[in-house]
Order: C-alpha cells, then structure tokens, then sequence
C-alpha cells in the first residue's frame, strides 16, 4: 500500500510538473504569437501607408507621365513637320538635281551614240585593213603608200623619187637624191608579216622556234636583196634603206634578233621603221640644205660684194644730198636775214609817215593863248 501511494504520489507530482511545463510552454507560445500578431498589424499599418503612398506616387507619375506625353507629343509633330518640310526641299531639289543629270545623261548618250557610229565606221576600217595585210600585194602597196607619205611631208619634191629606175633597169619604191658624197640612197619598203603572226601565234617553244627561223630567213633575204638591186657603185650611195611600215615589227626585230641587225649593218643595208625614217629624212633635208648653201656660196659672195658697192654709191648720194640740205639751209637763213631787214625798214617808213601827218595836224590847228 504504502508503495502504490508513493507510486500515486510521484506519477502525481510527475503530472503536475508535465502540467506546468505545459502551461509554461503553452503561455510562452501564445505571448510569441500575439508579439507576432502585434508585429503583423503594425507591418499591415505599414503595409496600408505604403499603399497610400504608392497610390499618391502613382497619381503623380500619371501626371507627369501624362505631361511630358503632351509634351513629347507636341515636339515630336514639330520634328516631323521640320522632317517632312526638309524632305520635301531634298526631293524638289534632287528632282531638279535629277533632271539636269538625266539631261546631261541624254547629252552624255548622244555622245555615246556618235561614238559608236565612229567606232563601227573604225571597226569596218579596221576590217579593211586587216583585208589589206592579209593580202601580200595589197600589204606592200599599203607599205609604199605609207613611205610615199613620210617623204612628201618631210623633204622637197626636188629631193626625191618614186618607182624610180635604175641603169641596171630595176626600180626602186623610193630614191632619195643627195650630192656626192654620199650619192643618192635608195629606199625599198618591206613588210615580213605572216611571219611576224607566226611568232605571237606559236603555242610550244616547237612552233615558236619555227616562227623565229621563217622570220629572220625572210628578213635576210630582204636585205640581200636590197644590197644586190639598190646598191651601185657610181649611181648610188654605198648604203639603202629598207622601210618596215610597223613598228611593231621593228620592236621585235631590234629586240629578238639582233643577229639580223647585225648582218644587215654589214651588208650596208640600215633597217628603219616609221619613226626613224622620219629622223632620217629630217636629217637628209638638212644636209640638202647644207649642200645648196655650199652651192650657192660663190653666188652669195658675189651678190654681198655687188650689195656692198650698192651701199658705197648710197653713202656718197646720201653725203651729196646732206650737202644740198646744209645749203638749202644757209639760203634759208640769208633770206629770213634779208626778210627781217625788208620789215624794220617798213616799220621806219611807216614810223616817218605818222610822224609827218601829226606835224600837218598841228598847222592846221595852232595853239590859243
């Protein structure tokens, strides 16, 4: 008995120590939850004044919003009207700027179009001449014309000759007549061109090395030819000219084919193309002119003496006539001289006269008193 009373007695004590704790814990946690419904009110007081005041903000931000749309409103139609005003000043002026381009277009077009007639009217003469050197007769007439035309604008007529003959009765394109020494120097044009075409066409070392071969024996046989017909002795000079009329061709044998060159500075035959014929020739019109001034040298003397006697007699006429002036000038003075005298003595005369009419005067008129 007495243990189940101690057993009561501690599992009572033990409840009522549970009891407390419980209550105690129970008490802390309803003090925590109204310190945290205090703090929820106070953060919902807090809550509604920033409600407030996010509603004021709000107000006038929508003010102010709704002011500086107005604002931006009225700046944007006058940016768009100075736009628009620019954009219509830019297009009348890049209309007008349009019309005067497309006018010059059209000037620019019309020139164009006169050009291409000119180029088709090139083309066609191009086509033409390429007719003439593909043909190996019109190709050396073509050649002959253009030397002709080289010499006529170059020397007098006196100084040259066309298709003229020789004794040995071969005729020359061209014969340049100089006095001896040198003589007269033949010119014959020549015109190597299917070989020519030949090297620039060759497509392997083969068939360019062919080009080059048919090349030089056609230039070498023009200059022998050239040296054994235009080249004699008592009738000519000891050298010819052979006239390549392209300069092409004369680039590219004075360039590649030296060896050529060489042998027809030995055979006395000089290679020239347009150009330096043209040098040539105003090298020869100055040596005629040279020979005519060592022609003319004794008729000029002659004339110099003449024109210094003619001088001679003109100063002694000029010395008699300044001698007819120098008298002619003395008879001037002695007769001013015998002038003057003639009109002092009037004036005497006259001085007398009056003189004498005032004595007449006052007889007439005697003195009262």
């Amino acid at each position: 008995m007495e243990i189940w009373l101690i057993i009561t007695t501690i599992a009572v004590g033990l409840l009522g120590v549970v009891f407390f704790y419980l209550s105690q814990k129970q008490a802390r946690e309803r003090a925590n939850i109204e310190r945290q419904l205090a703090g929820f009110a106070e953060a919902t007081k807090s809550l509604q004044d920033l409600q407030r005041e996010f509603a004021g903000r709000i107000d006038q931000l929508s003010t102010q919003s709704a002011l500086e749309r107005a604002q931006l409103t009225e700046m944007l139609h006058n940016r768009l009207d100075g736009v628009s005003s620019r954009i219509n000043d830019g297009l009348k002026e890049q209309g007008e700027t349009t019309a005067k381009s497309l006018g010059r277009i059209g000037k620019h077009l019309e020139v164009i179009d006169r050009a291409q007639e000119n180029i088709k009217d090139l083309a066609g003469q191009v086509i033409g001449l390429q007719d003439i050197l593909d043909n190996k007769q019109a190709r050396g007439a073509f050649g002959e014309v253009q030397l002709e035309n080289l010499v006529r604008s170059i020397l007098p007529p006196s100084a040259y000759s066309f298709q003229a003959s020789l004794k040995t009765g071969k005729r020359v394109d061209c014969l340049i007549k100089l006095p001896n020494p040198p003589g007269s120097i033949c010119v014959d044009s020549k015109f190597p061109l299917e070989s020519y075409h030949q090297i620039h066409k060759a497509e392997d070392d083969g068939a360019l090395k062919r080009a080059q071969r048919d090349f030089r024996t056609a230039v070498l046989k023009h200059v022998t030819d050239i040296r054994d017909r235009y080249i004699i002795a008592g009738e000519t000079a000891e050298s010819a000219l052979m006239f390549l009329p392209s300069e092409a061709v004369y680039a590219e044998l004075y360039a590649n084919f030296q060896d050529v060159v060489e042998q027809s500075y030995r055979a006395r035959v000089w290679i020239v193309s347009p150009t330096t014929l043209m040098a040539t020739l105003n090298t020869v019109r100055a040596v005629l002119k040279d020979a005519r001034m060592r022609e003319q040298a004794g008729v000029i003397q002659t004339e110099v003496q003449n024109l210094m006697g003619d001088i001679g007699r003109l100063d002694k006429r000029v010395e008699n006539l300044q001698k007819h002036f120098d008298q002619a000038n003395r008879d001037v003075h002695e007769i001013m001289t015998s002038s003057n005298k003639i009109s002092r003595r009037a004036e005497r005369i006259d001085e007398m006269q009056l003189d004498d009419d005032s004595s007449a005067l006052e007889s007439l008129n005697p003195p009262t008193g």
